[in-house]
């Protein structure tokens, strides 16, 4: 039970340093959903966006993150 609560407060800490991350430097992040491979249709009445590419790319830095973190826990 101990090492769930050192989890929680872990990932908070990670979402707070994001968040950081992100109010610092949101304008120099606006190509972060414009990728190529990010699908965007937008027609007169219908918009549809699907950023493939930018989750492949959220997934790995959020996986080597916590890859990271269980590092320095063990």
């Amino acid at each position: 039970m101990e090492r769930f609560g050192k989890t929680i407060i872990i990932i908070g800490i990670l979402v707070v340093v994001a968040s950081v991350i992100i109010w610092l430097f949101g304008d120099k992040l606006r190509w972060l959903g414009r990728l190529p491979g990010d699908i965007r249709i937008e027609r007169e009445n219908f918009r549809f966006y699907m950023p493939i590419t930018t989750m492949i790319i959220v997934s790995i830095v959020l996986s080597a993150i916590l890859w990271l973190v269980r590092q320095f826990i063990k």
